[in-house]
């Protein structure tokens, strides 16, 4: 734990940096229910469960709530009565298992309604989920990422290949033996502070051992997060995946034989002049004959 972003991702797992809504976004490639988990593990005080896609009360939580058919007020209502009848000494934990059942325009007044300083709030988000694109307002993952002080994106370990793999599950092909939704899986935390400098780091985390690491990326990955770079400076697409660039490299164009042969000559033009080419007579440099 000496690294500083090691530091820093132990102190948002323990509930002691100041974070009050923390957002986790999860993949059917890899759920958040370890991540969630390790949060509970390392919480001292209560946990208050909040659940819109379960009646099933988990065996961590002190208190649940169904919000399925509740509103703002309700839930409102529900954690002051909470908060009043626990010890001030210990911060609790708000888990709510998934923000994808409420509205988009109710995003920001949800998470504004419920945030508080005596509890934390974590929130997961399912990315895999479709949403309806609206032109006039943003869509929720920018919208809950823009609140959001803390944001943890969860990646299986295992996976090299994202794009293909995402293509695969949005057609519900879950490939075998891939190494999804285990225990130890890959974090990408994003810490932002009060002046509204975030600061991004990649560890595996493993929740079995409750042991945390730096990843170490590859050279494609270093090769992948540069051309994300050129993400939304035009409006047409300027990267190329790894199949892309193996095609590429496949690709023998027509001119590179004619080089071969006729240009010999260093880096001299080719072109072979016919008779019905247009060229000025009066011009001796133009005459090819």
């Amino acid at each position: 734990m000496s690294h500083p972003s090691l530091v820093l991702l132990n102190r948002h797992l323990a509930l002691k940096e100041n974070s009050p809504f923390t957002l986790v976004i999860d993949s059917l490639a890899q759920s958040a229910h370890h991540l969630l988990r390790e949060f509970v593990h390392r919480c001292n005080g209560s946990v208050i469960y909040l659940s819109f896609e379960t009646t099933v009360k988990p065996k961590y939580a002190t208190s649940f709530m169904d919000c399925s058919r509740a509103n703002l007020k309700q839930i409102q209502e529900f954690l002051h009565t909470e908060a009043s009848t626990k010890t001030p000494s210990s911060k609790s934990l708000i888990i709510i298992d998934s923000l994808n059942y409420l509205e988009d325009e109710t995003h920001a007044l949800f998470v504004s309604g419920i945030v508080h300083q005596s509890y934390s709030v974590v929130a997961c988000y399912h990315i895999n989920v479709p949403t309806v694109e609206s032109s006039g307002y943003p869509q929720p993952i920018k919208l809950l990422s823009y609140i959001a002080l803390s944001i943890f994106e969860i990646e299986p370990l295992q996976v090299r290949d994202l794009e293909e793999l995402d293509s695969k599950i949005s057609k519900f092909q879950f490939p075998a033996n891939l190494g999804l939704n285990l225990t130890k899986f890959r974090v990408n935390f994003t810490s932002r502070r009060k002046s509204g400098k975030s600061q991004t780091n990649s560890f595996i985390i493993d929740t079995d051992s409750h042991n945390y690491e730096i990843y170490k990326k590859t050279k494609d990955e270093d090769l992948q997060e540069d051309e994300e770079l050129l993400k939304d400076l035009t409006t047409f697409n300027l990267t190329t995946n790894s199949k892309q660039k193996l095609a590429r490299e496949q690709v023998e164009l027509p001119f590179m034989e004619a080089q071969t042969e006729l240009g010999k000559f260093g880096g001299a033009i080719v072109y072979e002049f016919e008779k019905d080419d247009d060229y000025d007579e009066e011009d001796p440099y133009e005459d090819p004959f």
